[in-house]
């Protein structure tokens, strides 16, 4: 079976976020629609493996912020390639507080403030849904998945429901030029950046802050 055909299934990008014991959490999710239309209910999917999952579990509210395609692409290195079990998300950005939940800084299409009511168990995700509670008015174009992958260049993270491993190709042994551009690929987020000779040591990617040993050398 080819599942490169879901790829067609359109989606968006959104970061969650929340509370766990007072410290703001988040995360980056592509899974997200409307269910009812009379005091809207909406559903998400969160891998069981996403510590924001647990979060959501104790605090119910819950934000969502609609990524844009003028959103800062770090947003979506640091909310999708971290974990908020060992890093502050919000450190970078800073975030509001909205009816109770916290909502990350920046320009995004919109704001979402959801009260969870249930949690289904779909094997290696939980689909909650929610009961949509408050909506904050944003700025931009939604940005599509298609969008990320395609013009953003980068991939989706291990716990997104649409992640696929992806092949490695066979390494080739060719002779480089001793000047011009080289191109190197972040193995964390997939962004590709091409730069005047060799990485700097303290290069970090502009998408999810990987170091330069995250790199590899593309042919």
């Amino acid at each position: 079976m080819d599942i490169t055909v879901l790829f067609k299934l359109t989606y968006g990008l959104y970061v969650v976020g929340t509370y766990d014991d007072g410290r703001p959490v988040g995360c980056v999710i592509n899974t997200c629609f409307q269910v009812t239309s009379q005091n809207p209910i909406l559903a998400i999917s969160l891998n069981k493996n996403n510590y924001t999952l647990e979060a959501i579990k104790k605090n119910k509210r819950f934000s969502l912020s609609i990524i844009a395609e003028e959103t800062d692409p770090s947003v979506i290195g640091t909310f999708g390639f971290q974990s908020s079990r060992n890093a502050d998300k919000y450190a970078d950005y800073g975030y509001e507080e909205v009816a109770g939940v916290p909502v990350v800084n920046g320009v995004f299409a919109g704001r979402l403030i959801l009260d969870a009511l249930n949690f289904v168990d779909n094997e290696t995700h939980v689909v909650v849904l929610a009961r949509l509670v408050d909506t904050v008015k944003g700025e931009g174009t939604p940005m599509t998945y298609d969008y990320y992958h395609r013009v953003v260049k980068g991939k989706a993270p291990k716990n997104a429901p649409t992640y696929v491993a992806e092949e490695k190709p066979e390494e080739k042994v060719e002779a480089k030029p001793a000047t011009g551009k080289t191109k190197y690929k972040c193995t964390v987020c997939g962004f590709v950046v091409e730069l005047d000779g060799e990485m700097p040591d303290d290069y970090r990617c502009p998408l999810c802050k990987a170091p330069k040993d995250k790199f590899v050398k593309l042919d």
